[in-house]
């Protein structure tokens, strides 16, 4: 009796605004970090737009938790908007702790692969700001959103491979004379892999709603 009743309630349709904006939020952060991996004189006003931008994501994210509790009726689970929320912002706070570290060890010179690394950061969050609209009838674009999580998921494969080759490229280059930049680059290197894999949750999260609902 309760099934019936809620399939005949409007749905909350505000969180796929507040999803859609926080995809939004991680392209913009994306790009924030690819433009610091890229150094230069503008890498400390990158890093400063990145650690808005993050802040910008909490209170998106602060917003989904306040519509779930206003809310009667919820588009999808309440634990996987809760899911899917904090991945997001999980992908955005990895990006800024990137450029914590950038600033606070005072970094200028950056690997290859840290840099093949950002692109895939940006192409994920592309990828996801695509999805995201999808999720609003995820019966009729099922396929799609398949597609593109099968592509989240093989560009986190893309930045595991990276990430070693670089960390092997950097203990045999520089840090024979400079062990200390091996230290600090395989700390950003870590940060790299880890906001992909924050990005891959994401996914997942996305994929398990598919699965639910279709």
């Amino acid at each position: 009796m309760l099934d019936w009743f809620k399939k005949l309630m409007p749905k909350e349709e505000k969180f796929f605004d507040l999803f859609e904006a926080h995809a939004a939020k991680a392209q913009e952060a994306a790009r924030s970090l690819r433009a610091i991996v890229e150094g230069g004189p503008d890498m400390a006003s990158h890093c400063r737009a990145l650690s808005r931008e993050e802040e910008e994501a909490d209170q998106i994210s602060y917003e989904v938790m306040q519509a779930i509790r206003r809310s009667f009726i919820t588009p999808f689970d309440r634990s996987d908007i809760k899911a899917l929320s904090a991945a997001l912002d999980d992908a955005i706070d990895q990006m800024n702790k990137t450029g914590k570290t950038v600033m606070l060890y005072d970094v200028d010179h950056f690997e290859p692969n840290m840099k093949a690394m950002a692109d895939k950061v940006i192409a994920m969050a592309d990828l996801l700001a695509e999805g995201l609209p999808l999720m609003r009838n995820v019966g009729a674009n099922s396929a799609r959103l398949h597609a593109l999580t099968g592509k989240l998921t093989a560009l986190e494969g893309e930045s595991d491979d990276l990430n070693d080759k670089g960390l092997s490229a950097l203990f045999k280059g520089r840090a024979r004379q400079d062990p200390l930049a091996f230290v600090i680059g395989s700390e950003l290197y870590d940060h790299l892999e880890k906001v992909c894999d924050r990005f891959e949750d994401v996914a997942h999260v996305m994929s398990d709603i598919v699965i639910e609902h279709v």
